[in-house]
């Protein structure tokens, strides 16, 4: 996850739940892709060591277990970025032109040109997950092509060096897709988030927002949850009864303000108990930091192995040594 500032409800909900119930079932590696950070924080970039505590603060507020997971920072391991230039030389100009993403990074960054650094992201993110050699990353459907391209870049180096990288696996996950409170995609740029630690105040505010059914005018009309930005966060956070609500709101027996207040209420329980966490971690930046740099000497011992195996199989680094 890259360190951009602070977290909203959609990290929660697309990524952050899921990696918490993966510590139980899996070694887990978690990063800090401050290297990421960079392809598009140019003028901004002076923040990162700050978002980077703040990221991390969040998480062990959230219950990542930062001595049951290997949590590290990318640029603190690197071998990131040693492996994604040999697998730079393996991976075709086409395959990176292809991502999905890129052009939606394109506009909502609202950059002038790309970089040769964003532009070769997904060689990167590649890296990522090869150096560890995994077996499987978390990811929703819509990123599976993430995925399979990492699956090509190590097919493409295996077939060109020799065999290295296993191909990892999707391990797909339910990754809600929360819009933002203007219906657009949830952005902080945008500024259309409910972050994590909005006190009530400010959620219930941020939820008066949301769109709701244009043709439900009055509390007693019928609506349509489908077309209810309500409903769509309802159903990530309170699903068991969220087809009650919405027969509710069909029927005419339920209206858009107190739809509004019940969610904004769901949304301040769910978040009261990492506001007070994360209150009490945020005195205690140094010890995340240490815990971020143990982690990165957890993550070297694979990492380290890894690249040496990658630089032998292309015989880098192989010439006579000085006696």
């Amino acid at each position: 996850m890259r360190p951009t500032g602070r977290l909203h409800i959609g990290h929660l909900v697309g990524a952050l739940d899921n990696w918490f119930k993966a510590q139980s079932e899996y070694d887990c590696y978690f990063m800090v892709a401050d290297w990421h950070a960079l392809t598009t924080a140019h003028s901004h970039s002076c923040d990162i060591p700050a978002n980077i505590i703040e990221m991390a603060t969040s998480w062990r507020a959230l219950g990542i277990d930062f001595a049951k997971s290997v949590v590290f920072v990318q640029s603190d391991v690197p071998e990131h970025a040693e492996l994604h230039l040999l697998l730079s030389m393996v991976t075709p100009m086409s395959w990176v032109e292809r991502d999905p993403t890129l052009k939606s990074m394109f506009d909502d960054y609202g950059l002038k040109s790309v970089s040769y650094g964003l532009m070769g992201y997904p060689v990167l993110q590649a890296a990522d997950i090869l150096l560890y050699k995994a077996g499987a990353v978390p990811v929703g459907a819509d990123q599976v092509p993430h995925v399979e391209l990492a699956r090509e870049i190590a097919r493409a180096f295996n077939r060109t060096f020799g065999q290295v990288f296993p191909e990892p696996e999707p391990l797909l996950t339910v990754t809600p897709r929360l819009p933002g409170l203007d219906g657009r995609k949830m952005s902080k740029g945008l500024d259309n988030c409910i972050y994590l630690d909005d006190e009530p105040d400010a959620i219930l505010s941020k939820v008066t927002r949301l769109f709701t059914d244009p043709a439900k005018l009055h509390a007693t009309d019928p609506g349509d949850p489908e077309k209810c930005h309500v409903q769509e966060y309802h159903k990530a956070f309170r699903p068991e009864d969220a087809e009650g609500h919405a027969a509710d709101c069909r029927a005419g027996r339920l209206g858009c303000v107190a739809h509004k207040e019940y969610l904004a209420k769901v949304l301040d329980e769910r978040l009261a108990v990492f506001r007070e966490d994360k209150r009490i971690l945020d005195g205690r930046k140094d010890d995340t930091a240490c815990m971020l740099r143990q982690g990165a000497s957890r993550a070297s011992i694979i990492s380290e192995m890894t690249i040496q195996d990658a630089k032998r199989a292309a015989c880098i680094g192989r010439y006579p040594r000085c006696r």
